[in-house]
This record gives C-alpha cells, structure tokens and sequence, in this order.
C-alpha cells in the first residue's frame, strides 16, 4: 500500500503469518514478524506513518532486512 509519506514508501501484510513488510523511501525494505493485526492497522490509519513506526514497530518486533 503506497503513502503519501517522507519516510515510508510502502506497507505490505500478510495476516496469518502476522508479517509487517515496511520499504522506505531509501530503498530499504524490511519484514517484521509477529505484529499484529491491530498494529498494522493502526500503523496504516496513523497520521504520520513515520512516527508510528518508530514509536510503535522500530525496536519493537525481530525484524530482517530484504534484499533489494
């Protein structure tokens, strides 16, 4: 799902295996494993998608980097 953000490019999930898919506006792309759905949502409705994540993902969930 694209945004209108200066952080985050694009949010991608996959419910039944709760995986976040997180690419920024850097290139950099990223899974994190065991969010929630309410999390996702909430991440996608937030006002600014940036500071969500970081208040609320960034060093929250075990996360792995994606090859480019």
């Amino acid at each position: 799902m694209p945004f209108e953000s200066t952080a985050i490019r694009d949010i991608r999930y996959e419910d039944d295996r709760q995986k976040l898919f997180v690419t920024f506006v850097n290139g950099g792309a990223y899974v994190y494993v065991g969010v929630p759905g309410e999390v996702h949502r909430s991440f996608v409705e937030a006002e600014s998608q940036g500071r969500f994540f970081v208040a609320e993902i960034r060093d929250r969930f075990p996360y792995n980097r994606l090859d480019s």
